[in-house]
């Protein structure tokens, strides 16, 4: 079955969605993109190759050009746009009464949340696009995480704010009640030979902020945040993960656990892809594995895609599947504004030296 979407957008991140119909047109189909002016639109088509409109309801009413018929309307919209605009716009799509994919976060500071909450919550039709948790690595290391027996803390240090905590969240099994955040930052130099943009041909160590935060979740479950600036695309950075259980750790790709009378195992992760040395097939990730057990099976196989494309299109095939009541939903709204709110309150406890408390929100 094709899932069929529009996106409002035409940023880096947007792209990111619209690729996945140009690569898997049997799977995804991008019915149209709203761009707000006639320029970028043409633009857009020419360099994406999917039709262009104006406004939200050309896109969500069949306006669209060859897009007329209403079984080619989108089942859902992708917002991607800048994060002042995001919430305005996430109104303007559930007032059409259709379903949101909106990318992080769903509004720019706490206020924002609190009001996008009121006014859409209870129509259970917001979904965010934290992409972190379908990534093939994560998604492996989830799947086995219940030889640790309990978790009880994670570190993490890879990506920034709401990623790591909806990562955080996610493998403490920890929901949305209070939390006792508290942070610092550091300066220090470090060379940054790459950006979003490639290679920075720098040769000299520039200043570089870290911050480290640690986040109680009460009942013993706690969590360390380390992410310096840049950290996603500076190879002088590499991604660390553990996660501690009543029963073991997880060490970024090795589990290591008690298997009972006196014994405790240590197993590693394998990760398997095609293209290698003599294999005639194509670079493309097969699967990851441990001992002997798929953990997750990359159903894009043949399209040659990075592990955030896997992902990205994860996430619409989960949207999708959730409109057609084949599973539960992906990311709701209400985890995507608790996340961000705690990556704001570390962004605030590491600005002040202040803890910050977090509360119970609305959607909690």
């Amino acid at each position: 079955m094709t899932t069929r979407f529009g996106v409002v957008g035409s940023g880096w991140r947007a792209e990111f969605f619209v690729r996945m119909a140009r690569l898997m047109p049997d799977r995804f189909e991008c019915v149209g993109v709203v761009t707000r002016s006639a320029s970028r639109g043409a633009e857009v088509e020419a360099a994406w190759g999917v039709p262009t409109v104006r406004t939200v309801e050309e896109l969500v009413t069949g306006a669209v050009a060859g897009a007329g018929r209403s079984p080619d309307r989108p089942e859902f919209v992708v917002v991607s746009v800048p994060w002042p605009v995001t919430p305005e716009v996430i109104r303007d799509v559930v007032a059409l009464g259709v379903p949101v994919l909106a990318e992080t976060p769903p509004a720019p500071d706490a206020a924002g949340l609190r009001e996008l909450w009121a006014d859409v919550g209870s129509t259970g039709l917001v979904q965010v696009a934290e992409h972190s948790p379908f990534l093939p690595v994560h998604s492996a290391r989830l799947a086995a995480l219940g030889l640790l027996g309990v978790p009880t803390s994670v570190q993490i240090s890879s990506t920034h704010l709401y990623h790591a905590v909806a990562l955080i969240r996610r493998f403490l099994g920890v929901g949305r009640g209070p939390v006792t955040v508290r942070a610092s930052s550091f300066v220090a130099p470090l060379l940054d030979p790459v950006s979003r943009a490639g290679w920075t041909d720098a040769v000299e160590a520039a200043p570089a902020a870290t911050t480290l935060a640690t986040l109680d979740f009460g009942d013993g479950r706690s969590a360390l945040y380390d992410f310096t600036d840049n950290q996603w695309h500076n190879p002088l950075r590499t991604n660390r993960l553990t996660v501690r259980g009543s029963l073991g750790e997880l060490v970024d790709h090795t589990f290591t656990r008690w298997a009972g009378d006196r014994t405790v195992l240590s197993s590693t992760i394998e990760r398997r892809v095609s293209g290698i040395e003599q294999n005639l097939d194509g670079f493309d990730l097969e699967h990851l594995s441990l001992d002997g057990r798929v953990l997750f099976r990359n159903p894009y196989h043949g399209a040659r895609l990075s592990d955030e494309d896997v992902a990205a299109a994860g996430l619409l095939d989960a949207t999708g599947a959730w409109l057609r009541g084949e599973q539960d939903p992906p990311y709701p709204l209400a985890e995507g504004c608790h996340d961000h709110l705690l990556g704001l309150a570390i962004e605030e406890a590491a600005r002040t030296g202040v803890e910050v408390e977090v509360g119970a929100e609305a959607w909690a």
